[in-house]
Formats: C-alpha cells, structure tokens, sequence
C-alpha cells in the first residue's frame, strides 16, 4: 500500500497531523534548497524520536574508501559520499526550563506542515502540552534564499496559550555531526575553530581528505508581538558547537519570536583564510534585509522560475501536484550558476547514491533545463562533462584502454569513476552513449553548432575510440558484438549484446565520424587544433566505420523485434502480471541469483533505445517492442515510468500513459518505491516533465523544426506548458477540444503541429 497522507493541493505540499512514524518520509518530501546548499526538513526544535538528519554543501564530498569483499583491478579508490555537513537550524527551545520536544509532549494537536512552491518556503505549525502543563502553539517558517544563495532564514515563534511563561531560546551551531551513510564510520570533519563575536557565531571546519574548507555561521534577532527586542543573549561554545541563548517573560497569548540567519561559506567560492570574514559580510547583509523582506526576495525569485516553468493541469489536483513538486525540487537542487556542479539523484534530500553525477543528467535532465531555462544552462551541464574528460581517459586506461579512449563514470564527483560494484563500474557502459547523445540533442534542440567544435568533437572522439576498443569481431557471426555487460535494465548482469548498448554505440561513432567531417570542412582552425591534439588518422577512422557498419543486433525471427540481449528468450517468460503481488518489489523480495534469472526488467532497456532514437524505427515497430517488453517490466527503476508514459502516448494508450505518468510525478509522494525516507528521486523527477512535454504535448525537433502532437488524459479538463526553443518561448494549452498555441517575442517561429506546417505570430493566439 502507497502511503497517502500527502494532502492534494496544487501548490502546496501539505501534511495534517502528527504521526511520528511518517517523520523520516516527511523530513524527504518537505526538503528545501537552493542550489548551493539543502536540507531535509528536520524540526528545529530538539527531537528525541526516529529522524534522519541531514544538510548538505552542493560540490562539498568526501571520499570514502571503497568497501568490498574482494578487491578486483580497477576497482575504484573510493565511493565519493555527500556530505552531512554541520547544523545551522537548530534552536533549542525551553517553556519554563523544559525543553520543547514532540517525541516527549503529553499532547500534540493541530500539527500541520507545509511547502509552499509557488513561494519557495516551508513552514509548520502546531499546539503541545509539555510535561509541566503549559500549553503553547508554536509556528515557523523557513527558507533558504536564492538570492543570497549563501543565507537561509528562519523565523520561529511561540505563544504560551495557558499560562505566563519564561521561553528561551538557545540557537546554536552542531559541528558533531556524523552521516547516515559512511562505509566504515570515519569522522569525515575536522573541525577547526568556533568563535563568537557579540551576537554573531562561527564554526570553521574542513573535511577529511578532500580538505574543502567551510565556516558555519548565524545571528538571531528577538521580537514580542512583532516588535523587536534588544536581549544580549549568553553566548557559549564547545570544541564542535556555538550556542546563544535568549530568556523572556513572557505573558499568557503573548508571541515570543527569534528570527535566525545562518547558512555557509565555502572555500569553493572564498579564500579559506577570509571564511569568516565572508560570513560576516553574508550575516551583516541578511541581517540589514531582515526576514520579511529576505522572504519578499524569495517569492520573487521563485515567481520568475514559474514564469518559464510551470506546467499546468486543470481538473486532477494530484497530477497538478505532482508535476509542481518535480519541476520545484528540480530547481531547488540545480540552478545553473556553477559549471563544477551538477545533479546528483537524491539532490540535498538523502545521502544515497553519493550525491553525484549519473547518466542521468544528459539522458533525462538536459531536455528539461533546455526547454525551461536559457540554453547557456544545458550547454554549462555539456562543458562540466569535457571539463572531465582527462578524468574519463585516465577512467579508461585503468580498465586496460588506450590511445585516448574515454570512459565516463558511472557516479563522480570531480570526473573519476567512484561507484564500486563491479557490474555497473565496470559493465554499465552505455553511459558514455548518454554523454555523447546530449551533444546532439543540444544541438537539434538549441541549433547552437559551436560547442562541437570548441569543446565536444574531443569528448565524441574518446567515446568512438571506447567503443571501437570495447567491441570484438565475432568470426562466427562475421558481425562485431560487445560481451560482458549490463544494460539500463539492471536486474541482468555480464550479458553479450544488450540491444541499446550495442545501438548506442554503433550510432556514437557514426556521429562522431558525421561531425569530424562537419568540423574538417566548416571550422578548420578547430579542426587543425584538435587533430594536432588528439592525433586521429584516416586509417583509424575507417576502422570506426566498419565496426559502426557491422554492428551485430540479436534479433527474434519469430516475434519480429530486436531481443534485450543474447539468450532473452532462454528466460521462463512469465510476465509482470502473472507476478504474485506479495512477491514485489523484487528487489526487496527475491535473492540477486533469482533476480539475473528472471525476465523481469528494472526499467526500459531496448525501449530506451527506441525512446531516444525513435525517428530510426516505425511506430509499428515500437508497438511490436512495447508490446513484447512492458509486460516483463516491473518498473523499480524510478527512471522507467516515463519513458513508457512518453511511447504509451506515442501509441495513442492515453489510459496507459496516464497510469504511467501519475506513477513518474507521483514516485515520492505516494512513496512507490517504499524508501522516501532515504531521500526523493531529483533526476527522475526531469522524466516527469518529458512525459507531459514530449508525452501528451507530442514534442519533437523534426527537421530543423519545432513539432507537436497534443494529446490530453480523459482524466484533464486541460493542461498547458512552455518551451524555450531557440530563446523564442512559446506557449501551448491543449483541453478536450484542441490545442491553442502562443509565442512571446518579436519574430515568428515556424512550428509543425500533427503533421501540418504552421506559422505562429508573437501575442496571437493560434488554434488547432
């Protein structure tokens, strides 16, 4: 059963009632971020109770030493995990001595959580009887600010409902922190120094190892009923903490409030010898703002992230806010300021997966900033990629490959390979596909040809030479097959042939081989340059060629589709709904040995191909092959919803499409998958987005040419949405009657609608 005590609303996540055992779930779902920082949403007051606390530094990581049972060559140094860093939101809160705890209260009512994402805050409220007999209602609001992305801001307030009361509250700074996930309990923190400085505190720390340096930092303001307060607060400290406390008398419905400012500074950003100082300019800057308007800067910055992104649906309030809650969690981990980061899976909302960049940033992610942001941030998320490609040669050369072919990790913080189990290390390839096939789509998308020549030809180059090494020539079939790996569908390892792996390689080099030509005869001087660099001859990209054009796909004569891999059909093929339901998920439920066994399929493989390289097959020919596969697929991947949401579509299954696309927005929510405590799905989150654009709004670049084919769930009264191509942005509105189409700007686009060529004017309304 999928929880559901998420209440529908379509900007706001909500929550009603305290349940302590839906605290970690709730701590995920109600994270916030702002791209330089994050954090679940843990309760600032203390917590005696089950609760996972965690706050996060984007680009700040430590390497933890890779943990297996037997050490193979090749094998990654370390497994990079995010890092949990100190504690700036804590305020200790006593009423008459007692300390304020909802795990200890004899009574808590009226509880109530919410995130508002249209404004970009999260808030909570509630009323408590403590242990002493006072009543108090308690409310708070938190954000962390995307203009100042170095401050977050927290305003805390409580009433005494049934008696006068003393109220203090202790802010403080935690550096003692430790985290969830860790391979063998090393301290990952050194901390340095903690001052305090009248009212403001510092705690300097520097993590083990990768030596980033960070200062932690907050100063509070007091007020009663409103009005500030001036109380010198007494300051005190630890080796690892800084704490200020402020006492008040305080009347029976009067409002004892502390606004507190806090957050970090980095060495990323800084000078680590001027960390303090930086702080102290970000605290003195949030400071003289003051919350409300700190808050005012929020909304506005948020309101003008909706303004390109924002997909809305008339008449399903779950399916509005579940699209609401992907595109706001998308924005709270990635921005686009920063080329050294990128997105990680869990965002700022858990610490599994390491925090770090998966092939799920190109296959997934850069259609969504592309289309809702300004194109620099796809091509920033491209450059980030051949910023690392030394990294992904040297990645290469420990698994015995030479003459600059490239591998890209699997999971990497700074471009060298950090995941350790060997069947996706050393086996899950076809991410070097995803890297190369986001150069293309940038350039069908954004028609921007110079990033090839200037940065991408050498990245394509690499992975050409990965898959002309990687591939074997079998005498026996006369065709080059690829052997021991594993496809997207991870439930099969060390399988010969998996059909997207061997497609996507075939179809990199042909494209590398396609823009070596383009890049020889239209950009010469790049050409020179990099062909002195990476020294490539005739004779060598002939050799591509004829790999590329002898490719060897297993195919089924008697089903007529291509098979996942070799030996698919020697499976018991029972399908999915022939599964008894106590035995899901399977990956919870069964032995490994069981699972490589079985043909069931974690998430699309040979339909990831046909998802990505559609205009290469028919329709008729993507029936045959969702028709075959989906029936085995258990779809435990949370990248597998949609891309079955988008082909459904294709396919004209709009009940089919919708299930699916209800199953993408809704993953954390309803908590399918039974682990949103551990942190929410963010790169997915990206599909959720392709499978109403490109799903129901029929999305494509065909020749040259923005093109749709609107279709809309029986379930909607209307939906619409708007795309950035080209930076002409333009908006479509599809309801049960037709599509209308509207365009910002000054000049005309050509669009394709169904098929049919239309011209759309700037401010008029055109409707199909």
């Amino acid at each position: 059963m999928n929880q559901e005590y998420i209440q529908p609303n379509d900007w706001s996540i909500l929550e009603e009632g305290f349940d302590t055992d839906k605290v970690k779930s709730s701590e995920s779902l109600f994270s916030i971020g702002n791209g330089a920082m994050g954090q679940r949403a843990n309760f600032e007051e203390t917590y005696t109770g089950k609760t996972f606390q965690g706050s996060y530094i984007a680009g700040v990581y430590y390497p933890d030493k890779t943990r297996v049972g037997w050490w193979k060559n090749g094998y990654p140094e370390y497994f990079a995990k995010v890092l949990n860093a100190p504690n700036w939101i804590g305020i200790n809160v006593q009423i008459n001595d007692e300390n304020l705890d909802l795990h200890t209260c004899k009574e808590v009512s009226k509880f109530k959580r919410e995130l508002n994402m249209q404004e970009g805050w999260l808030s909570r409220s509630f009323e408590a009887v403590l242990q002493n007999g006072i009543k108090i209602k308690v409310e708070t609001k938190r954000f962390l600010s995307l203009e100042l992305d170095e401050i977050g801001a927290i305003n805390y307030a409580v009433t005494p409902i049934n008696a006068d009361a003393k109220i203090t509250f202790s802010p403080y700074l935690d550096a003692s922190i430790t985290n969830e996930d860790t391979n063998w309990d090393d301290q990952f923190w050194d901390v340095l120094q903690v001052t305090q400085n009248n009212q403001q505190s510092f705690v300097e720390a520097r993590t083990m190892k990768t030596h980033f340096y960070t200062c932690t930092f907050m100063e509070s303001r007091l007020f009663v009923d409103g009005n500030e307060i001036v109380i010198n607060g007494n300051t005190s400290k630890t080796e690892k903490t800084a704490t200020c406390t402020y006492s008040q008398e305080v009347t029976q419905n009067q409002t004892y409030a502390i606004h507190k400012f806090g957050g970090y500074v980095v060495d990323r950003n800084h000078k680590k010898e001027t960390l303090v100082a930086a702080a102290k300019e970000s605290l003195d800057k949030a400071v003289s703002f003051g919350f409300d308007a700190l808050l005012e800067m929020q909304k506005q910055s948020w309101a003008k992230i909706w303004e390109t992104s924002d997909i809305t649906i008339h008449g399903d309030v779950k399916a509005q806010q579940g699209i609401r809650f992907n595109i706001f969690q998308l924005n709270q981990t990635y921005l686009g300021t920063d080329a050294s980061l990128n997105i990680g899976p869990k965002g700022f909302t858990g610490e599994k997966y390491g925090g770090s960049t998966y092939w799920d940033t190109e296959a997934y992610c850069i259609p969504f900033y592309m289309a809702t942001k300004d194109q620099s941030v796809a091509r920033t998320l491209l450059e980030y990629r051949y910023n690392h490609l030394e990294k992904a040669i040297e990645n290469a050369e420990k698994l015995g490959f030479k003459n600059g072919a490239a591998l890209y990790p699997m999971v990497t913080m700074n471009g060298e390979e950090c995941h350790n189990e060997w069947e996706i290390t050393f086996e899950e390839i076809h991410r070097n596909g995803a890297i190369a096939f986001a150069i293309y789509n940038y350039h069908r998308f954004t028609n921007d040809y110079s990033y090839i020549p200037e940065k991408g030809l050498e990245v394509l180059i690499g992975i050409a030479r990965f898959w002309h090494q990687r591939a074997t020539f079998s005498s026996d079939k006369n065709k080059y097959v690829i052997l021991g790996v594993t496809g997207p569908n991870e439930y099969e390892n060390n399988i010969n042939n998996n059909f997207y792996t061997n497609y996507i390689a075939k179809w990199c080099i042909a494209y590398a081989l396609e823009n070596i030509a383009t890049v020889h005869k239209d950009h010469v001087s790049d050409y020179i340059r990099i062909k002195e660099k990476v020294s490539f001859t005739d004779d060598e990209l002939a050799s591509w060629k004829e790999l590329a054009d002898n490719m060897y796909f297993p195919y089924s004569e008697k089903h007529n589709i291509y098979l996942q891999q070799d030996g698919f059909l020697d499976k018991e093929l029972i399908t999915v709904k022939d599964l008894n339901k106590s035995e899901r998920p399977i990956n919870q439920k069964w032995s490994w040995d069981r699972i490589l066994r079985s043909p069931y399929i974690k998430q699309a493989d040979t339909l990831q191909g046909f998802y990505m390289f559609e205009d290469q097959f028919s329709t008729e020919e993507l029936e045959r092959h969702f028709d075959f596969y989906e029936p085995f697929t258990v779809h435990e991947s949370s990248l597998s919803p949609c891309v079955h949401s988008i082909q459904a579509a294709k396919l004209d299954r709009m009940e089919q499409a919708y299930e699916f696309y209800l199953r993408t927005s809704r993953l954390d929510l309803d908590d399918y998958n039974h682990e949103v405590e551990e942190g929410l799905h963010i790169t997915s989150m990206a599909g959720t987005w392709m499978s109403i654009v490109e799903g129901f709004g029929g999305m494509r670049v065909l020749n040259n040419t923005l093109s749709f084919a609107p279709k809309i769930p029986k379930q909607w009264q209307s939906y619409s949405f708007k795309v950035n191509f080209r930076n002409q942005v333009i908006t479509v509105n599809v309801s049960q009657n037709g599509a209308n189409f509207e365009l910002e700007g000054t000049k005309e686009l050509s669009i394709i609608v169904n098929g049919n060529a239309l011209e759309v004017s700037p401010n008029k309304l055109i409707t199909v």
